[in-house]
């Protein structure tokens, strides 16, 4: 039978709520639930003149006056007076039928009259009768659901000594004889909760518990039953909150508006343990040697692990780093986290779960706040909390983005600060928060980029683990999910598959994002079919992570932009000229690139260090792929030809005029292949291959922002398409593997026309 948990009505006789079990309440998976319901206990003996069979309801099976006659009887009525002339406090505890001896009943058994000269209670008297269930007009919160009613009940009454809960048996007997049928007295705590439940609706249930607590001076037990009431209702309302502001996705190159469920797409990730694993090393022509990152072999990590209850109580997880290149999916995993507490599904024993994204954040810098009012101001549902710190449960805040935040962080010289609602400068704020200092019994989950994430303190960080993007099986999962048409989806994963570049860039779930995209809008008949050059999908992917860049450095200029891409682009052509992968000092002072805005701003780079030795470690820095890297040298060198009339392929090169770019075009492709070819570590492939379809038109467009030059560039497909066949017919029929490269670079100059 299923039990509808917002229904105010009482339940049906015999069907208490410890019957339910746990699959009466739909929350979390495998962890604990937030309100645990004990196994139902035998049912009440109600007598054997209760016949539900005969068709009559419930109340008028018990011959409820005979037996309230009987008890009231001349013998029955000396030994209660007996009883209470020998001792009054054994009166209160031990005398459960003493309740007739001072009242009589008319035969609808509705009302009771006080006799005459009968003797008041020895502590409170007769109790004030609560309303009953009948007598509440206003629906009750959405919140108070049958899960939570039983379980606060029970916490409260659990509380109480045996003395008192006997007190409180006999004073709701004295209330509600002709409801409860039967005397609580033998119940245990299970079996009363389920006989109130049964008896009276929820939200009469609580009121009637809250009077009679009232009435015995439990004020501090009614207190703390509003409180769980208040709480329970702020979770109510925060996880409809979390709700509507998590459960869309807008991805990075969506149109403004399109918006899709985010369960529709979201696909699980490789997170492990073990940090500075390295970049992916997979290479199409190249050998990469692997770096000695890490010496421990890789630990595997799910989202029920992330503050599961065995981190929590058994490992004393309180504060969690999260790192991971750009393109790895922290926010993802993020996101996926908070909808799931937010639709039960998993992490119940968390009570409270913030998020405070670091991009949100950057909007009080400069203000003095309390951490109090920046939650009440975030999240306006909080007001209603007298004190978050005493609430009790786990509380979670979950700080996306370390590396958005725009000033600095000072942990070593900044003022201590432990006061929760004390105004305070907020930098100074959030520094204490990051120690731990204003939340002590809060949990603390913070996401950053590698370089900025040092920052943090090492004694306020107690679990770190690095999100590494998706594995084979992921990536097929995730094509899936995007596409819900099999045969759409078939034709992707074929295309991904069709070239292994394009399969071993689809690790980074930003990559695969941006792919699925640009196949959505041809399945839509927005354009034709997708075009075989790789060229303009990463120039779709640096506009992907430049997109970002505007939260990390929000004031650039498009001539910014432009001199940072040129920097980025000649620190990355000096190392693969030299057939590095790591990008050294000198190669960072050639290009003039400042390493923090490439690893931490544009997430082109990334920062891992290296253990050769036990005692020796070594910061290392280089592109988050190698063929990111190639293309960022091919941007430079296509950038630096459109914009300075310049070719970094001669010693001596002088400015160009515009009139001469269609001329020395050519010269430009001519004097590449001439300088790559003969290499035979397969380090400039990929190079040229981008260099060549730097001149498709739909690349072009992509990249006018940063083209300075306002000359229009000549059409140079036909000619270089002409070059490339002259080479391909010089004398390579010999060399297989140069007659390949050249036709992937023919392809890739051909690939709009064959379109």
């Amino acid at each position: 039978m299923e039990l509808d948990d917002t229904d105010s009505d009482s339940l049906p006789f015999g069907e208490g709520v410890s019957g339910r079990g746990g699959d009466s309440y739909e929350g979390g998976n495998d962890d604990e639930d937030l309100f645990y319901i004990p196994a139902r206990r035998a049912s009440l003996d109600l007598g054997q003149e209760l016949s539900p069979g005969d068709g009559a309801p419930w109340w008028w099976c018990q011959p409820a006056v005979l037996s309230y006659t009987s008890m009231g009887s001349d013998e029955e009525r000396n030994r209660e007076q007996s009883m209470e002339d020998q001792d009054e406090s054994r009166v209160l505890l031990e005398s459960h039928g003493s309740f007739s001896s001072d009242y009589s009943f008319n035969s609808d058994c509705e009302k009771t009259t006080r006799k005459i000269g009968s003797k008041a209670h020895p502590v409170c008297g007769h109790p004030k009768k609560p309303p009953l269930p009948s007598d509440f007009t206003e629906p009750p919160h959405p919140a108070v659901t049958l899960a939570f009613t039983f379980q606060a009940i029970r916490e409260t009454l659990e509380k109480m000594p045996e003395g008192h809960l006997r007190h409180f048996k006999e004073t709701l007997w004295r209330s509600y004889p002709q409801s409860l049928i039967a005397s609580p007295q033998s119940m245990d705590l299970v079996d009363l909760v389920d006989r109130m439940l049964e008896s009276f609706n929820l939200q009469g249930s609580l009121q009637i518990v809250k009077s009679l607590l009232e009435e015995m001076g439990q004020g501090q037990l009614v207190h703390n039953l509003q409180e769980l009431c208040v709480q329970n209702e702020v979770r109510f309302e925060l996880r409809q909150s979390l709700k509507c502001k998590y459960r869309d996705v807008q991805e990075d190159l969506a149109t403004q508006g399109e918006k899709k469920p985010f369960h529709d797409i979201f696909t699980d990730l490789h997170m492990t343990k073990v940090l500075d694993n390295g970049p992916n090393i997979q290479h199409e022509y190249r050998n990469i040697e692997k770096l000695n990152s890490h010496r421990q072999p890789e630990q595997p990590i799910s989202f029920k692990d992330i503050f599961g209850s065995n981190w929590i109580e058994e490992k004393c997880v309180k504060a969690l780093l999260m790192t991971g290149m750009a393109g790895t999916g922290k926010s993802m995993a993020v996101q996926k986290f908070i909808l799931d507490w937010a639709e039960e599904r998993s992490h119940q024993h968390i009570s409270f779960l913030f998020p405070l994204p670091f991009r949100e954040l950057n909007a009080f810098q400069g203000s003095e706040i309390s951490m109090l009012h920046l939650l009440n101001q975030l999240y306006p549902e909080t007001k209603k909390l007298k004190d978050i710190c005493a609430v009790g449960g786990h509380v979670l805040f979950v700080l996306d983005g370390l590396d958005e935040y725009n000033q600095e962080l000072d942990f070593q010289y900044t003022e201590i600060w432990c006061d929760f609602k004390e105004a305070i400068s907020f930098n100074v704020l959030l520094v204490n928060f990051l120690r731990g200092n204003l939340f002590f019994n809060g949990l603390l989950w913070v996401t950053s980029r590698p370089l900025r994430a040092k920052c943090m303190p090492s004694e306020g960080v107690h679990q770190v683990t690095e999100v590494q993007g998706f594995t084979d099986d992921q990536k097929v999962e995730y094509f899936k999910r995007r596409f819900t048409d099999p045969v759409h989806a078939g034709r992707v994963m074929d295309y991904v598959n069709s070239c292994k570049t394009l399969h071993i860039m689809c690790h980074l779930p930003l990559f695969c994002s941006v792919l699925s995209q640009l196949w959505e809008r041809r399945f839509t008949g927005q354009r034709g079919d997708l075009p075989q050059s790789i060229t303009p999908i990463y120039t779709q992917l640096l506009l992907a992570l430049l997109s970002k860049r505007r939260f990390r450095a929000p004031d650039r200029s498009p001539s910014q932009e432009r001199n940072f891409l040129v920097s980025l682009g000649k620190t990355a052509w000096l190392a693969l000229d030299q057939g590095q992968v790591k990008i050294s000092e000198a190669h960072q002072k050639g290009g003039g690139l400042a390493i923090d805005e490439a690893v931490v701003n544009s997430g082109l780079c990334t920062e891992f260090t290296v253990k050769q030795f036990v005692m020796y470690s070594e910061t290392v820095h280089c592109f988050i792929h190698s063929t990111v890297q190639e293309y960022m040298a091919a941007l430079y060198v296509f950038l630096e030809f459109r914009n300075q009339g310049m070719s970094v392929f001669k010693e001596s090169s002088k400015r160009k005029q515009p009139q001469d770019l269609k001329m020395n075009s050519k010269q430009v492709y001519s004097r590449a292949l001439e300088r790559t070819l003969p290499c035979e570590d397969g380090r400039f492939n990929i190079f040229l291959r981008f260099l060549f379809g730097m001149a498709l038109k739909s690349n072009v467009d992509l990249l006018k922002p940063f083209i300075s030059s306002t000359v229009n560039w000549p059409s140079v497909v036909q000619d270089t398409a002409a070059l490339i066949r002259k080479k391909m017919s010089e004398n390579l029929q010999n060399n297989p593997k140069t007659r390949a490269i050249l036709q992937s670079c023919l392809d890739e100059l051909t690939a709009e026309k064959n379109n």
